[in-house]
């Protein structure tokens, strides 16, 4: 059974928000990996037309975040621990060029997006955290002073959101993750470059390797 998804309000772009809504919906895990959606369904829970939603699901598709059902609709496509594994490696190469890069530059992250993501991760609202994550990890890519950085992240953070929504529904880590944010922050703050690349390799490695261990663990138990 789908859960309830919010209605769309503003249609300036109806294909963008729905794929947004959906997007956002497998992120947080309210359509987890294997549930079956239909046009239908979609349709008249966001009270919009089959055609921006058909748009949407062929994006998706395209995306690798579902793909043909038997029979009607589509599935969220399974998360696999090597392809993850192999996405973080790309992704930490990115976030350590970008921390040597700022902190050569001493450039000051905004404290303001700590505190904000110190707050979302007391809550339960996953998306709140994942856009926190992104907001801090994005100012780092600007502070660089190289656009190639936020530009190349761009093609994978739609597979990131979801990750990191699938690490941040557990609440082990939430506090720790901003712990190590405000930590790293301070080092680009302070120009220590040897530091900020430390941490930010250290963030990266751990996270591939915790996120990779428990999608294994989960795939293990599905089989067992």
């Amino acid at each position: 059974m789908l859960k309830q998804l919010s209605k769309i309000q503003v249609r300036p772009d109806l294909v963008d928000q729905v794929y947004q809504t959906l997007l956002d919906a497998i992120s947080d895990g309210s359509l987890p990996p294997g549930a079956r959606i239909t046009q239908e369904e979609i349709a008249e829970q966001m009270d919009v037309s089959r055609s921006p939603v058909l748009q949407a699901l062929r994006l998706l598709k395209k995306d690798g975040l579902v793909k043909d059902a038997p029979g009607r609709g589509v599935l969220v496509a399974e998360l696999d621990p090597q392809w993850i594994g192999n996405l973080y490696q790309v992704r930490g190469a990115l976030d350590t060029l970008a921390a040597r890069l700022a902190a050569a530059r001493k450039a000051v992250i905004d404290p303001r997006i700590i505190a904000d993501g110190r707050k979302a991760s007391r809550g339960k609202d996953v998306k709140a955290m994942i856009d926190a994550d992104i907001a801090f990890h994005t100012a780092i890519y600007q502070a660089s002073g190289n656009p190639l950085i936020f530009e190349t992240t761009q093609f994978h953070w739609v597979h990131l959101r979801r990750v990191m929504g699938a690490v941040l529904q557990s609440a082990m880590q939430r506090e720790s993750i901003w712990d190590e944010h405000e930590a790293m922050a301070q080092a680009i703050a302070d120009g220590d470059v040897a530091r900020a690349v430390e941490m930010s390799d250290h963030h990266a490695t751990e996270a591939r390797q915790n996120l990779v261990a428990r999608l294994n663990e989960v795939l293990n138990h599905q089989v067992a």
